[in-house]
């Protein structure tokens, strides 16, 4: 399988260049030159398979020549290691939770998908690798411990300061060894430009040996749609509306290749807080980014998505056959915290503030008849404060958040200018 940008004015690659370079010369994003489309008799299999049997299927056409089928199995053993249960929250709408894994966020998956590759390829590499990664809030936690003491791998992170979560700070502070937080005077659109720029620098890359654990990276975007599609074979209702929190849009476009891939998934709901150039985008067919707001559900502060343009590539940049598959939806903060509220009132279940605008949508969206599941993408004690606020009273704290807040951060405070950050990484 070849990969190619985007952009389409860069070179095609095979998946460990995809992987290793991560974004293209020509600032694109790498998507695979085609979408395998999984046989009925392959998916009818697959309908009491577990998630790694699901997961083996779907990844092995993209790196069939990279990896072994041996390796592909170890890998996807190693990152499905915890479970991503469907649980009904009240009649007709289910939340799908990604947050039983060690960082209880769902990017776990894709940062452990592309730390076993990383570790795949450095046992047949001299160089060090250095990974750089922009969070907003739950990327650096999950990269941090997905790659934490993986050798000839070096990962920096790069987060917005006073914008992430007390705990979602120490998850990204407080592992020493080779992982280093760089604390940004800026907002997470801040972090993500200084990310890029570093890419397209040709001194940088002559020097080190860079790649990306954001969502950009093909090896964590791709595992994504794993639990897509085993969703769809849980599902009763093929027509079911999807409500998906995005931010940098990885997520849901991971979705969506699933549903390429053959996966009876009905309608996505592509869910927003305040930053909600997407959703506005489906509307009126114009992509206006305007500068970030911080709001409750953080991990969606963005205003530039990155993977939008997988999104076009996804629906062959036709606006009509997106928003056939898609709308959009989008939920002030005084309405995160109402959502929480109502939900913990009329069903006893806790959501996020991400995963409650998820719910928010399908309560306003669902039709009669149709079946409902949002992701819940993050532990609810990640946004302690915020869940205190809506609910009137304090989370009981489970045993790992308080064991983590004792711990002491580790950070090294940085300006957004580039030439600091480029003076920095040549230093190393």
């Amino acid at each position: 399988m070849k990969f190619f940008s985007t952009n389409r004015s860069a070179p095609q690659v095979g998946f460990e260049e995809a992987v290793v370079n991560s974004l293209p010369a020509d600032n694109g994003l790498y998507f695979p030159e085609e979408i395998p489309v999984l046989s009925q008799q392959i998916i009818n299999k697959l309908k009491a398979a577990s998630l790694v049997s699901v997961g083996y299927e779907m990844m092995w056409p993209f790196v069939e020549g990279t990896f072994s089928q041996h390796q592909l199995k170890q890998i996807v053993e190693e990152v499905f290691s915890f479970d991503i249960p469907l649980v009904q929250v009240e009649e007709g709408i289910q939340s799908l939770e990604l947050f039983h894994g060690p960082t209880y966020a769902f990017k776990d998956v894709g940062a452990r998908f592309l730390a076993r590759c990383l570790g795949q390829f450095s046992k047949t590499s001299d160089k060090e690798v250095t990974i750089l990664v922009a969070t907003s809030g739950d990327t650096g936690g999950a990269v941090a411990n997905g790659f934490l003491g993986v050798e000839g791998v070096n990962v920096i992170i790069l987060y917005p300061s006073g914008k992430v979560s007390d705990l979602q700070e120490k998850q990204l502070t407080t592992l020493g060894g080779n992982i280093t937080a760089l604390e940004v005077a800026g907002d997470f659109d801040a972090c993500q430009a200084l990310v890029k720029q570093a890419f397209l620098d040709k001194e940088l890359n002559q020097t080190l040996s860079l790649t990306s654990a954001n969502s950009i990276n093909i090896a964590r975007w791709m595992p994504q749609s794993i639990y897509f599609a085993k969703m769809a074979l849980e599902l009763s209702d093929p027509a079911a509306l999807i409500a998906v929190p995005s931010g940098n849009y990885g997520n849901i476009t991971a979705g969506m290749l699933a549903k390429r891939m053959g996966f009876p998934l009905g309608h996505f709901l592509a869910c927003s807080n305040a930053n909600d150039v997407v959703p506005r985008y489906l509307e009126s067919c114009e992509f206006d980014p305007r500068p970030t707001i911080a709001t409750y559900a953080n991990a969606m502060d963005v205003s530039k998505p990155s993977n939008f343009p997988r999104m076009l590539e996804l629906y062959h940049h036709s606006f009509d056959d997106l928003i056939a598959d898609v709308d959009g939806f989008s939920l002030s903060d005084e309405e995160i915290l109402r959502t929480i509220k109502a939900c913990k009132a009329s069903t006893d279940y806790l959501c996020d503030p991400h995963g409650a605008i998820g719910y928010a949508g399908l309560k306003e969206k669902l039709k009669v008849g149709q079946q409902g599941v949002f992701l819940e993408t993050a532990h609810p004690v990640k946004f302690a404060p915020t869940m205190a606020q809506a609910l009137g009273e304090e989370l009981e704290i489970p045993a790992f958040a308080n064991d983590l807040m004792k711990k002491e951060k580790t950070a090294r405070s940085v300006s957004s200018s580039f030439d600091e950050f480029k003076a920095y990484l040549m230093a190393k």
